[in-house]
């Protein structure tokens, strides 16, 4: 992939080498409700070989929960696929083109502050004509020898008030970035969490009911699940892929009590993959 086949400052090439590093952290594994089933200690290492115009990437996978010994696999490549796009930060995201019920169905969205990254991927299931959310992989990771941060594990109480945002949108055609405002108010009423989001041409009210770990949205026939997580993050998706709809697969990270990116990969009603918009969000006062 070249620069010139994309407008930004930075190629998607040079986006990628944003993320260049050991990057030591660990790959949680949880299911659908989001209850952990394992963790594994983990390195992944993305160096740049011949002028950075190739990347080296070891992921050593240190002994589980499970007992499993630990591993170590090594990927070379010097471009791209279709299937990837990167933000100048290095926030990127990788995945299915089209989705299918059957077989196996997701995409992995990274987000990058500073020297910490935290990755998560979204699974689904195809089964009886259905696809169904069946994991989630919650990766946290520090570029070796920066202390790992302390954050708490995601609460509705820490997502109350109005953020102001700035959107920026790819398209896997490579086509011209959008960069447009966003604002997103939220407030809890008891068990329930109001939110409305406006942007240009575009304003949208919901209401979810908050559980321990989850808000359950159900407005508009489609079901969504918004996963509190770990150190901060959450993760938004349908709990089955609806048929003939367009539908999203979304990660959040509130990176301070007041700052919060979002990373939103959407499909089309025949399940193309149409875009990718990584927002960045920040409470007033």
């Amino acid at each position: 992939m070249s620069s010139s086949s994309y407008p930004p400052q930075r190629s998607q090439w040079d986006c990628l080498l944003q993320n260049l590093g050991a990057w030591e952290g660990s790959f949680t594994r949880l299911s659908s409700d989001g209850t952990e089933r394992n963790n594994t200690p983990t390195v992944v290492t993305l160096e740049g070989l011949n002028e950075n115009q190739t990347i080296r990437q070891t992921l050593e996978f240190g002994a589980s929960s499970t007992g499993d010994p630990p591993t170590t696999k090594v990927l070379e490549y010097s471009s791209l696929n279709r299937s990837t796009l990167f933000f100048e930060t290095g926030a990127f995201s990788q995945g299915s083109l089209q989705f299918s019920p059957f077989g196996e169905f997701g995409a992995e969205l990274g987000l990058i502050a500073g020297a910490c990254r935290m990755r998560l991927v979204e699974l689904f299931q195809g089964a009886d004509g259905e696809s169904r959310l069946s994991s989630l992989t919650l990766i946290r990771e520090t570029l070796r020898g920066t202390p790992a941060p302390a954050r708490s594990p995601l609460t509705a109480t820490q997502l109350v008030g109005e953020w102001q945002g700035e959107a920026v949108t790819l398209y896997p055609d490579w086509r011209s970035p959008e960069t447009y405002p966003t604002t997103l108010c939220i407030r809890l009423e008891g068990n329930l969490l109001h939110q409305h989001l406006s942007a240009p041409g575009l304003s949208l009210a919901t209401t979810g009911t908050v559980t321990s770990n989850a808000i359950q949205f159900s407005q508009g026939g489609v079901p969504l699940q918004l996963l509190l997580l770990p150190d901060g993050a959450s993760a938004n998706t349908p709990l089955v892929i609806p048929k003939g709809r367009p539908f999203f697969l979304e990660a959040g990270w509130l990176i301070e009590p007041t700052l919060r990116q979002r990373m939103i990969r959407r499909y089309d009603a025949q399940g193309g993959w149409e875009s990718l918009t990584l927002i960045t969000e920040k409470r007033g006062g």
